[in-house]
């Protein structure tokens, strides 16, 4: 799989569940709702889940109510946790590990989201005069990642996160300069359920909207700030996200789509399509 550019995506930030001990079946909770068929705890594993760490219904998951478990992605942080952090050590085979593997998966996958926005952003020939302090933000952020557990956990991420967000907001602010005409500001906005068909959103700023159920058919979002937009359930028929910004591929997976939607290269149109 190649960006928008051309450029391969990071093997390392893309998810490889066959080098993973299924954290993300185990340390994170979920509640019974439309995207999950029961409640879990953090730190139980799933009860589908296998002795040999694979789901036993994964290609069921939509179909039992595990909608879920398709739509998350951890960039690439189990096996980051389960190969490096612990040297291939599992939690079943070493229980004495299990509590703080779980502690540090949350961490690590936020670090890794992290890496996987100022990859994208060191791609965007717009971004030039910052890419310099995007360039010395990923490496401090990837040099974080290769922590001990004790530092993992200790980690302020929020406080991390906090200044690469400015970062990637100046990103957005000189894509998004380059669209001609009025740029909408809807950062944070409530458009559940919102009729945005054809929608001209060029360079919108979308960053954390909340777009669940929306009808985007044939709306005109190239250019425009994605990240954080809650995609859940939206209607994208038809829609251009060619050159979105920041746009991942969990947020397409909790989407609705179909063969005219405009992808950019980097993303893959999902199989529920």
């Amino acid at each position: 799989m190649s960006d928008k550019s051309g450029t391969p995506v990071r093997p390392e930030l893309q998810a490889d569940c066959g080098s993973c001990f299924a954290l993300c079946c185990v340390a994170l909770p979920f509640a019974a709702s439309s995207d999950f068929a029961i409640s879990k705890k953090a730190g139980d594993p799933c009860p589908n889940l296998q002795a040999d760490f694979r789901c036993g219904v994964h290609s069921e998951l939509r179909q039992r109510g595990f909608s879920g478990c398709t739509v998350f992605d951890c960039f690439g942080a189990g096996q980051k946790v389960s190969q490096v952090t612990f040297e291939g050590r599992d939690w079943r085979g070493t229980p004495g590990t299990a509590r703080r593997m779980f502690a540090v998966f949350p961490v690590m996958r936020q670090l890794h989201e992290l890496l996987w926005y100022l990859a994208e952003a060191l791609t965007l020939p717009a971004a030039g005069p910052v890419h310099d302090d995007l360039r010395e933000a990923f490496d401090e952020t990837e040099r974080l990642t290769l922590g001990d557990p004790d530092e993992l956990t200790a980690l302020d991420v929020a406080g991390h996160r906090d200044r690469v967000n400015t970062l990637l907001l100046r990103t957005s602010e000189l894509v998004r300069a380059g669209i001609p005409g009025r740029r909408k500001n809807r950062r944070g906005a409530d458009l559940i359920g919102a009729n945005l068909k054809g929608a001209d959103l060029r360079g919108a700023n979308l960053r954390g909207a909340y777009l669940i159920a929306a009808d985007l058919r044939n709306a005109d979002l190239r250019s425009a700030d994605l990240i954080g937009a809650d995609f859940r359930d939206a209607d994208l028929s038809g829609a251009d996200l060619t050159d979105a910004v920041f746009l991942t591929q969990s947020q397409l997976n909790a989407a609705r789509g179909d063969a005219a939607t405009r992808l950019p290269g980097r993303l893959a149109r999902p199989a529920h399509w």
